[in-house]
Formats: structure tokens, C-alpha cells, sequence
């Protein structure tokens, strides 16, 4: 019987009672949603001039009243996999922990310009960071922003307004709308299509399509997690290769921006060539080893040009953990690269760019 609405349903053409029990029972059967998906897909196609209704994160929207939590066989984009992943294994790790150690305390690292900073917390304290960060992506899905609709978008200023606003400190309830929240954010993006991915997210400063603002989030929370894992005792690993190469990726391409940034505020030297958008430029080879390394080349003059093996003017090498390690303010960019050869400028300006990549 809910088999033969999911045509009406894929259209919005069911009642309000029929539309709560098929999507009721797509939350526990799998073939279905998988038609469901198709069918959503096909209704996309044939209604290429209307929005209403049609757009996959508001029809969606309404499922976070029917799943409790997001079934492992509802499907999940691979752009979104990461987040997925990383926050699963911080909550097994929150399972894990004694009531006393949601107080343990933790220092959060990040650099601004060339200073390192530190901000004193506890493990509530970093849960509650990471969650009111989230929302900047679960407003922007349409979901609810877990410090209301007229929150700060920049995200150091989210942390300080609930840090600041939060009557006690932070105990160990904090976990479950943590959780609560991720799961939206995954089970959101499971039935949104591909089109979400292009979803522009916005940081305040900056904005990030929709794929790589999960994959920032993703490498924050497993950044944190090991902040969490120091303060407790408690072994943690890295991510896994494929994940962790997607996250060095993801700081390489940011590079250029952030040196072009760093250049503004008189932190970089000049760039010593004009070069047209698309054209390749002098570039630095950074050669990342170990579990999701890879070769990237990042371009010195301008953002918009491209880093070309054949204008490498220097060459870094370093291990994928400290790399990243670096991307999030917890290594100095001094006591970061295991190799370096080239110009001199060049590696330094590049290694504090990376660095400068941190934040509250």
C-alpha cells in the first residue's frame, strides 16, 4: 500500500496523513528509499521550471520527525562520509568516558597572524564548540541553529556567545543534542540529492560549497577528538587514509586564498608575477607521506591561477597527522616541515598560511 504513494509522494501529491506514513516508512525499509531517491530524482527533471516543493533539503526537512536516529542502510553521499565517520567515532569515545571527565580540562590551539592562541576549556566545552560550529552548516540546510535564527555567522564569535550565554558550565548532556544534531546533518544530506553539494555554506568571512564546509567539519571534529582523547587518556587513531587524504586536499586548495589573505594583512611578501586567472603560476610542491599523502602544488602569486609542476620554485615535505596537526594551530610552522628545499620565502609564506588556516 505505501509502495503505490511514492510516485504521489515523490510529487507532494499526498495528504498530510499519507505523506507522514510513507515517510515513516522510509526510515525502516530500504528498497523503498531507494525508490524514493529515484523517483525524487526523476521529479526533479520533469520540473525543471518550478522550485516549490521540489527542492530536496525542505521536502526532506520533515524526516527529522520521523527518524530517531539515521539507519546505517539509508544511503550516504560519499562527500559526506567523513563527517559521518568522524562523528560516530567521537561518540563512541563520549560513550566511554566517566562523568568526571566531561570536566577534564582541554586547551584549544589555533594561530592568529603569526601568535599561537590557547582558550582553556573542559570536554563539555569543546562538544558545545563543535556543535554550535555545526550549526553555521545545519542553518544553512534549513535545519534549526542550535543558538537561534539570529545567531553570529563567524565561528569563533558562535563559540563565545554560548560559552558566554550558558548558565553552568557544560556537563555531559551536551552530548546527546551534539549527536542529535549530526544525525540531522547526515540524514538530511542522504536524501537531498547530488545537487547539495553545491550548497553554499557561509563562514561570515568566507563561504564553502556545501561538500567541503561537512569535510571542515569533519576535520575539526577529529582534530578536537584527539583534544578530548589527550585530556582523558584515551587512545584515539587518525582518520582513515581515504579521509584524511580528502581532508589535506581540502587545506590545499585553501592555500592560496589564505596566502592572498596573509599578503593583504603585510604578513607575506609580494607576489612576484601578475598572472591571468586559469594560468599557471610559480607554484610550491608539497608532498604529503604516510596514510592519505599525496602531491599537491599550491599557488604562490595569486588564487586564481594554477600551481604548475613546471613553475615549482620549492618543495616541503611532511607527514599527513602533522601536516594537519599544522592546519589546525597545534604545530608551528617551524616545527612542521620534515623537509624543505627552495626558495626560502616561499616555504615560510606557505607554512604560516597553513597555519593561519586554524581558528577558534
Amino acid at each position: 500500500m505505501l509502495k503505490s504513494l511514492l510516485g504521489a509522494w515523490a510529487l507532494s501529491a499526498c495528504s498530510a496523513e499519507e505523506t507522514a506514513a510513507v515517510e515513516e516508512h522510509l526510515g525502516d525499509c530500504a528498497p523503498c528509499a531507494e525508490e524514493a531517491l529515484r523517483l525524487r530524482d526523476a521529479v526533479g527533471l520533469l520540473h525543471t521550471d518550478r522550485d516549490l516543493d521540489l527542492d530536496p533539503l525542505l521536502r526532506f526537512r520533515v524526516l527529522e520527525n520521523c527518524l530517531g536516529r539515521r539507519p546505517a542502510r539509508i544511503p550516504v553521499p560519499g562527500w559526506a562520509d567523513p563527517y559521518d565517520a568522524e562523528t560516530a567515532r567521537l561518540d563512541a569515545l563520549l560513550r566511554d568516558i566517566g562523568d568526571s571527565e566531561w570536566h577534564a580540562p582541554v586547551r584549544l590551539k589555533w594561530f592568529e597572524g603569526e601568535r599561537r592562541m590557547s582558550r582553556r576549556t573542559t570536554v563539555a566545552g569543546v562538544i558545545g564548540h563543535l556543535m554550535t560550529v555545526d550549526g553555521i552548516v545545519a542553518g544553512a540546510m534549513g535545519l534549526d541553529d542550535p543558538l537561534g535564527p539570529h545567531a553570529p555567522l563567524l565561528p569563533a564569535a558562535r563559540t563565545m556567545a554560548f560559552w558566554d550565554t550558558t548558565a553552568l558550565p557544560p556537563t555531559g548532556t551536551i552530548r546527546e543534542p551534539w549527536r542529535d544534531q549530526s544525525h540531522d546533518l547526515v540524514r538530511t544530506v542522504s536524501f537531498a540529492g547530488p545537487a547539495a553539494a553545491e550548497l553554499s555554506v557561509s563562514y561570515g568571512s568566507f563561504a564553502l560549497p556545501l561538500r567541503d564546509a561537512l569535510l571542515d567539519r569533519a576535520f575539526e571534529c577529529w582534530i578536537h577528538a584527539d583534544d578530548i582523547a589527550d585530556a582523558v587518556d584515551y587512545p584515539y587513531a587518525p582518520p582513515s587514509g581515504a579521509h584524511l587524504n580528502r581532508m589535506i586536499d581540502l587545506a590545499a586548495r585553501l592555500l592560496p586564498a589564505a596566502l592572498a589573505e596573509r599578503r593583504r594583512a603585510g604578513l607575506a611578501g609580494p607576489p612576484q608575477h601578475l598572472v591571468a586567472a586559469g594560468a599557471p603560476g610559480r607554484s610550491l610542491h608539497l608532498e604529503v607521506e604516510g596514510s592519505g599523502g599525496g602531491s599537491w602544488y599550491i599557488a604562490l602569486d595569486s588564487p586564481a591561477a594554477v600551481g604548475s609542476p613546471d613553475k615549482s620554485v620549492a618543495q616541503v615535505a611532511l607527514d599527513g597527522v602533522e601536516f594537519c596537526k599544522l592546519v589546525a594551530g597545534h604545530v608551528s610552522p617551524e616545527e612542521a616541515a620534515a623537509g624543505q628545499d627552495g626558495d626560502r620565502e616561499a616555504i615560510r609564506d606557505v607554512l604560516f598560511a597553513a597555519a593561519a588556516l586554524s581558528r577558534l
